[in-house]
């Protein structure tokens, strides 16, 4: 059985054309949450932004399990959360995590785990 996308693919606008491939987890795209992190790492190939969108409550064993994770154009994503926007433009190696009241702060020292 395939996936339930919260968005039809033919309800999505086009509202941040031109920034690539990236990762988002299931609980955004499916689920509907909203991306509560987000971090920009060097892009696995030509395609790839770097860009990836969790919705901050995934646990290892969720981000573990590749049928959890998708890629998507960032257009996309965007689409299921608008306020994503104004970091895409960000440098590799900045992460942003979305504050009480719903803004989003750059995460100070952020570093990736190399499993």
């Amino acid at each position: 059985m395939g996936k339930r996308f919260k968005i039809a693919p033919e309800q999505i606008r086009d509202i941040a054309l031109g920034h690539g491939a990236c990762f988002a987890t299931d609980r955004i795209t499916v689920d509907g949450h909203r991306v509560r992190f987000m971090y920009r790492e060097e892009p696995d190939n030509e395609a790839d932004s770097g860009w990836r969108f969790t919705a901050g409550t995934e646990s290892d064993a969720y981000m573990n399990n590749p049928q959890n994770l998708e890629i998507y154009d960032v257009n996309t994503i965007a689409n299921y959360d608008p306020d994503i926007v104004p970091f895409l433009e960000a440098r590799v190696g900045s992460a942003f995590e979305r504050a009480v009241g719903g803004t989003f702060v750059a995460v100070a020292n952020f570093t990736l785990s190399e499993d």
